[in-house]
Formats: structure tokens, C-alpha cells, sequence
């Protein structure tokens, strides 16, 4: 009988849920950051990309684990590039 090799192979996680979040911070707060200084509220940002105002909100608290769609759809009705909104340099807990 021919049984197939096992093979273990170990995967390593590209980020753990401690970087996971404080990416996730920053965007949000980078979001917010650029929201107001644009003068949109939560409502306007949420219309121009084509989502619902509580998601907005549920982003900027940094409660939504957000698509990379959304993310590039926040980007572009933000008028930014999508690493302005990913920049850690603006973020200061």
C-alpha cells in the first residue's frame, strides 16, 4: 500500500492581533484626521463612497475590520492616495 508523505510545515502569521489593531487605529484615526480637515461629516464621506453613515463611524472607532474595497473606495471619495490613509507617521496613540 502507497500512503502519502506527511509533510508539517509550520505558517508563520504575517501580523499578530496586536498589529492587526494598531494598523487598523491608524487608519481609522487618519481617516477621521483628513475627514475633518476636508470639512465632511460622517454622512457626506459615507454618500461620496457609496456607504452608510454608521459605517463610517463604526471605522473611524476602529470597531470594523474594513475590506481593502472600502478602504480604496474611503481613499478615493477622501481625494488621498491609500497610504496617506495606511500612514503611520500621523498617528500618535
Amino acid at each position: 500500500v502507497c500512503r502519502p508523505k506527511v509533510v508539517n510545515i509550520k505558517i508563520s502569521r504575517v501580523m499578530n492581533i496586536e498589529e492587526t489593531a494598531r494598523v487598523r487605529a491608524i487608519f481609522a484615526h487618519n481617516l477621521r484626521l483628513i475627514r475633518l480637515q476636508k470639512g465632511l461629516s460622517q454622512e457626506d464621506l459615507a454618500e461620496a463612497a457609496d456607504l452608510h453613515r454608521t459605517y463610517i463611524s463604526s471605522v473611524e472607532r476602529g470597531a470594523r475590520n474594513i475590506s481593502i474595497d472600502n478602504m480604496e473606495g474611503l481613499a478615493m471619495a477622501l481625494g488621498v492616495d491609500l497610504r496617506v490613509l495606511l500612514n503611520p507617521d500621523t498617528y500618535t496613540p
